[in-house]
């Protein structure tokens, strides 16, 4: 079996676990962490991953995970600018079924039409050479 090399920490998460030991030796009792030590652990977090902070801090993985998604920044809410409504069509709506005779059937339903357009419709479908 191999054995397993001690690696060393970086100078950033050996100096906040001094930080956090001497917390832990001052401390009367069982208390929670202060803020600014999650604060800290939370940006060592991002540099070295939030596994090898919770080790090298002696800390929850969980807690801190919970930690560094609290402080993300939460992503903007998309409020559109502006939105355009089609005016609402009021009387002409017309539907129709056309049969050129030759066993072709084409049905339309038109809302606020030109009379002209269903003629050119109906002359198109009859008559398409």
């Amino acid at each position: 079996m191999g054995t397993r090399q001690r690696v060393e920490l970086p100078k950033d998460l050996a100096q906040a676990r001094s930080r956090l030991e001497a917390w832990r030796q001052r401390r009367p009792g069982r208390q929670r962490v202060p803020q600014p030590l999650w604060d800290l652990a939370v940006r060592l977090a991002s540099t070295h991953g939030v596994s090898r902070t919770a080790t090298a801090l002696g800390l929850g993985y969980y807690s801190l995970k919970k930690q560094v998604e609290a402080a993300a920044p939460q992503p903007p809410l998309c409020v559109p600018a502006f939105v355009e409504v089609p005016p609402p069509v009021v009387g002409k709506q017309a539907l129709f079924e056309l049969d050129n005779g030759a066993g072709a059937t084409m049905r339309v339903q038109l809302l606020g039409y030109d009379a002209a357009d269903v003629e050119a419709l109906a002359r198109r479908f009859w008559d398409p050479a």
